[in-house]
């Protein structure tokens, strides 16, 4: 049996201790950021009691708010050499750049790369050389837990990856019990799996770390289509009756992404036994948000109407013949008149007043419709047929 893994959460109070020991050291508030320059920790020591917020400048103070940088300011702090640097770097103050004060920056590192830096204003009179020196050796424990941590998020990346991945049957129930196992205790509660496609990485082990997805319990890459790749995520819940994490995830992970995505959200389910379920949600509600304008960017499974079904359908099926005709570019307008008169339940008011034309013109299109599809829109099932097979065209 594996050892229960620990998860980002778990960290937490490690790094803010070490944060804190390191303020205590310098005499000055110190901020710990990884090496994509999110916040993971902040200290509040100050000499004469609570921290000034005067006295930050907007790229602290944007750091602190907002728990990351932008490319920007990275890039202008990368420039000083820290990426190589293995002690204190100080960097001069900038205004320009919105960097009114000086910086001091302690390199994280493990095993010689580069994991994260520990910051801190360069005042008058800043830290002393031999105070920075004190200083490195809490860095150096702090690069440790950082590498731990990596460690552990790909550890749980790869068990979900297993589950979401595994066949039916003996296959994902052993899948899922070494999931359990490495979750822990964790593993007992309501869970929730979003799904992010296409994700713009072809590389199955290039997902973003736990930390820097809020309510992340675990990441994967998963196959998506024949070539592309999607991105899922595992969201522990308070309630299966709450989703707003699951929801706040979905948020950020639109941000990050490149290019047009469809994010799903499955519905939450207590354990970890029917995640499988879960996940095919997650990946239709992607497909319907991908599909239909009023779902995107962010879909739930719950709330995508038929798609619940047409997404169960494999992604390259054949389109039934009845909507072919059309489908066609020449037909574009009718194909649209009559899924909006479906859409209304076949109120023809409702419909002409949603298509901005007369009454007359919506039955003319409808007639049209119905002698290029053979189709009696006045008979259930053929409207039935017709719906779903538009509906369906939406999906590719």
């Amino acid at each position: 049996m594996r050892q229960n893994a620990r998860v980002a959460a778990d960290y937490r109070d490690d790094y803010q201790e070490l944060v804190d020991e390191i303020s205590e050291l310098l005499g000055a508030p110190a901020t710990l950021e990884n090496r994509d320059f999110e916040l993971i920790a902040f200290g509040a020591y100050d000499s004469e009691g609570e921290l000034d917020p005067t006295a930050l400048d907007p790229v602290r103070a944007r750091s602190i708010l907002t728990r990351r940088s932008t490319s920007a300011v990275r890039a202008w702090f990368e420039g000083f050499g820290i990426t190589r640097a293995t002690q204190p770097v100080r960097i001069p103050p900038t205004p320009e750049a919105g960097v009114y004060r000086g910086r001091i920056c302690l390199p994280v590192r493990h095993r010689g790369v580069v994991l994260g830096y520990v910051w801190l204003l360069d005042d008058d009179p800043g830290p002393s050389d031999a105070q920075l020196a004190a200083a490195m050796p809490v860095t150096g424990r702090i690069g440790a837990l950082l590498a731990d941590e990596a460690r552990a998020g790909a550890g749980l990346g790869r068990e979900l990856r297993a589950v979401l991945t595994a066949e039916d049957g003996w296959q994902r129930d052993m899948a899922v019990t070494d999931l359990r196992t490495a979750l822990g205790p964790r593993a007992d509660g309501p869970h929730t799996v979003v799904c992010v496609a296409p994700w713009f990485s072809a590389d199955p082990d290039d997902a973003p770390s736990v930390r820097t997805v809020p309510h992340a319990t675990a990441l994967c890459t998963v196959p998506w289509g024949a070539t592309a790749q999607s991105l899922a995520v595992l969201v522990r819940l308070r309630s299966t009756e709450v989703t707003a994490p699951a929801l706040v995830t979905a948020a950020r992970l639109v941000k990050e992404a490149e290019g047009v995505v469809g994010v799903g959200v499955g519905e939450p389910r207590v354990g970890l036994a029917e995640l499988g379920t879960v996940w095919q949600e997650a990946s239709a509600a992607a497909r319907a948000a991908l599909a239909e304008p009023r779902f995107a960017p962010v879909a739930e499974w719950r709330g995508i109407g038929p798609y619940r079904l047409l997404s169960a359908l494999p992604p390259r099926s054949v389109q039934d013949p009845v909507a072919a005709p059309l489908l066609s570019p020449a037909h574009q307008e009718l194909a649209r008149t009559a899924e909006v008169y479906l859409d209304c339940a076949g109120q023809a008011g409702r419909a002409a007043a949603e298509l901005g034309i007369h009454r007359q013109t919506l039955y003319y299109r409808l007639g049209r419709v119905e002698r290029l599809t053979g189709l009696d829109l006045d008979d259930g099932e053929d409207r039935l047929l017709l719906h779903m097979a538009l509906k369906r065209a939406h999906l590719g």
